[in-house]
């Protein structure tokens, strides 16, 4: 088996690999670029921008590169369909929505002719995305940074979606490398996104001490919380994190500028994710992926390319030929 291409409506990737759109910018237009110059689909986290400064990102990317780019935006922002609209009279190839889910894209975007892509966690939301006319679904498990809609495993529910809906299934949620490439090929999955493998990348524009961090940190440092969105979320612990599991009331904002439709208030989440782009420990919010201490350098865009298509297609080359050695080193 090769690695195939990843087909999105009309769209079609070289390769089956989007990168994650990690929100209040941490996915810009360098590393979206980066991620589309080497054949995958580059996405540009749009929540916590500003409609000025998500134009501008886009179109620097458009500018940049004739490869996929995407936005990805949570619908529990409440500039969501702004956002939306400007990202399409931008020229993205495709919107992806997560942190809930929004009937509305899906009317505004064929309007547009521009594919939709919805994150999903159940066979139940996979199916209703497919009725609403998604191109594509994200299965995204608890291993994921971010905002979770599930306590499950992403291996736990693919096949299952895989086998209820017709569209392509991506599969998120803590994964790092061609392994995880290859096997997630085999249960069913059309391609795989990545993101924090792409954060701890060169092109990645957020502060050397966060990729720092999450490169020197152990898997015993990543704590679950409950983020002011409402929903569970993995982050690296750290000042701010023992404040919220103590219940300590310091933390939370005197005043609000209201981004998300809902908010518990517990602290302002968009000005410590700003924080943790600047490298903030002591008052950051650092999310990531669970399996971040899997990943042991920053290394270029192209490199991390090179050897995720290297050691999946090795992977699945072994799975069709066993007698095949596994390499050394």
């Amino acid at each position: 088996m090769k690695i195939p291409s990843l087909k999105i409506g009309s769209l079609i990737a070289d390769h089956p690999i989007i990168q994650g759109g990690m929100a209040v910018s941490v996915s810009t237009s360098e590393l979206a670029v980066a991620v589309a110059e080497e054949g995958g689909i580059g996405v540009i986290g749009g929540t916590g921008l500003s409609m000025d400064a998500l134009r501008r990102q886009i179109r620097e990317a458009r500018a940049a590169t004739k490869g996929l780019l995407g936005l990805n935006i949570m619908v529990a922002a409440r500039e969501f369909k702004e956002a939306v609209l400007v990202s399409l009279k931008e020229k993205v190839d495709v919107v992806i929505a997560g942190a809930g889910f929004s009937r509305d894209v899906f009317s505004i975007c064929k309007e547009w002719k521009t594919p939709v892509i919805t994150m999903v966690s159940s066979v139940k939301v996979a199916l209703l995305a497919e009725r609403l006319g998604a191109a594509a679904v994200v299965v995204e498990g608890c291993d994921a940074g971010g905002h979770l809609g599930t306590d499950r495993q992403t291996t736990e529910l693919l096949p299952a979606i895989c086998e209820a809906v017709s569209i392509p299934v991506i599969a998120a949620g803590g994964f790092v490398n061609g392994q995880d490439i290859a096997s997630l090929l085999e249960l069913g999955a059309a391609g795989v996104q990545l993101g924090t493998r792409f954060l701890l990348s060169d092109e990645c524009t957020v502060h050397r001490n966060f990729k720092e961090l999450l490169v020197n940190a152990k898997a015993s440092d990543l704590v679950r919380i409950i983020s002011p969105v409402g929903l569970p979320a993995n982050a690296i612990r750290t000042p701010l994190i023992d404040k919220l599991l103590a219940g300590d009331e310091s933390i939370r904002p005197q005043s609000c500028d209201r981004c998300l439709k809902k908010c518990g208030r517990e602290f302002c989440i968009l000005e410590a994710l700003r924080r943790a782009r600047d490298g903030e420990y002591e008052r950051g919010l650092f999310f990531t992926g669970r399996r971040f201490s899997d990943i042991s350098a920053i290394e270029p865009v192209k490199k991390i390319f090179a050897d995720l298509l290297r050691d999946a297609q090795d992977c699945l080359e072994r799975v069709d030929h066993p007698e095949i050695p596994v390499a050394a080193g």
